[in-house]
């Protein structure tokens, strides 16, 4: 690749069924699906094997229909701890090669390794090495590209799985890349991929000869960014490890296991949302000025409601009661609930100076704000449940499987 950067990208193969299949020999070779519990309404297929896959079984299906066209298949419960695990040890296989590794999602990183190639040889050979510690040390398997850009990478390791490395040089992208479906790149989701199409773009060669300009006014700025991709000329960076992008809201939301019936019952979920938006705040030392709840009906429609705040705040109670605030006086109750979120928004430092009011007890907000400083000290060393709300004990119909845990693939840094 000569004068070319050399980025890898790695992807953990049928992630979730992969760990539990390490976890339990006797699965191998089996198949094998994790799923979400239907009766607490997340019942799709989250991962699945190999023989699964086969079988017809996509990630995204209702259970049922997964079992219909694979009637062998077994289906079992997530286990987000140890997929946590698996993918911290996964990414400290990678930091062997570089400190240059970008996450996207649990179960695939970027690499940049260019300057490791003479330490540790070219591309190809470091995936290589990669790809057999993972499997030799974890019992797991990955597929890699390598290549010149980050999405070319990307590209690459979906091309050929499991367990193999594809290559996509300068020199021959237009021959592996090009006659590609445009929806096979990286933020060219359904919706532009079918206003493309209407213009008779459908593969990514044909993006990469369509006239910049008319991309730009067809899509905006993503027109041309994917237009670039599809050129080679992507020149989006591979962030350090350390990297932590910068934070413009802290939400928590939750699917519950069974709709919402009142204003009582949305208040319980808002209170056991804020507490860890407010955990959040206090972790990155930033508080809020004003809140955002999104209610989504059983009807899967969706409102976002905001409430500015009378002075900045990390307490999770005063964040509570905005959000609860703003729902009773805007939602109308024509549905019942299935999903809240709240988010903390318009952030700012914790140290920020600000106005204080006449109108508000400051000694009163600061011995609070002692309070929850106690409080969060007390969960610290004995658990987040070690001390509660009464109002959250007992059934709050949120589900508890840790999947709150779970980061999914955001943007790429560019």
């Amino acid at each position: 690749m000569n004068g070319d950067r050399v980025i890898l990208h790695s992807d953990l193969n049928g992630f979730y069924a992969s760990v539990e299949t390490m976890l339990d020999p006797s699965l191998k070779g089996k198949a094998v699906a994790v799923c979400g519990c239907a009766e607490d309404r997340h019942g799709i297929i989250l991962a699945k094997s190999e023989k699964a896959k086969a079988a017809g079984v996509k990630t995204g299906m209702v259970n049922w229909q997964a079992l219909k066209l694979c009637p062998e298949l077994i289906l079992l419960p997530p286990q987000y701890d140890q997929y946590l695990k698996y993918s911290k040890l996964t990414r400290e296989i990678y930091q062997r090669y570089t400190d240059l590794v970008e996450p996207f999602g649990m179960d695939e990183c970027w690499l940049d390794v260019t300057e490791s190639r003479l330490l540790f040889g070219n591309g190809r050979e470091i995936a290589e090495k990669i790809r057999k510690s993972v499997k030799e040390e974890l019992g797991l398997t990955v597929s890699i590209g390598v290549s010149f850009t980050k999405v070319f990478a990307k590209l690459g390791s979906d091309m050929k799985k499991p367990d193999a490395i594809t290559e996509i040089s300068r020199k021959a992208y237009r021959e592996k890349v090009w006659p590609l479906n445009v929806g096979e790149m990286i933020y060219c989701g359904r919706s532009t991929t079918a206003k493309l199409a209407k213009y008779g773009i459908i593969t990514i060669g044909q993006l990469a000869q369509t006239d910049p300009k008319f991309l730009k006014q067809l899509l905006g700025v993503n027109g041309v960014a994917l237009w670039r991709y599809a050129n080679g000329a992507d020149n989006s960076r591979v962030m350090h490890k350390s990297f932590v992008s910068p934070i413009k809201s802290i939400g928590h939301g939750v699917t519950c296991v069974t709709d919402l019936l009142n204003n009582d019952e949305v208040w319980r979920v808002i209170l056991h949302l804020s507490q860890d938006v407010g955990h959040r705040l206090r972790l990155h030392e930033l508080s809020a000025r004003s809140v955002q709840i999104s209610v989504r009906s059983c009807e899967l429609h969706t409102q976002q409601f905001n409430i500015p705040l009378p002075y900045k705040t990390q307490i999770p109670s005063e964040i509570a009661q905005a959000a609860f605030r703003v729902f009773k006086e805007r939602y109308s109750w024509d549905d019942k609930i299935r999903s809240l979120t709240v988010r903390a928004t318009s952030l700012v430092p914790k140290d920020e100076p600000e106005q204080l009011s006449l109108f508000i007890d400051s000694m009163k907000r600061a011995g609070r704000e002692r309070l929850w400083e106690a409080v969060e000290d007390l969960r610290s060393r004995f658990g987040k449940s070690s001390l509660t709300y009464a109002a959250l004990l007992g059934d709050i119909k949120v589900p508890d499987d840790g999947r709150h845990k779970v980061k999914m693939p955001g943007l790429m840094y560019r």
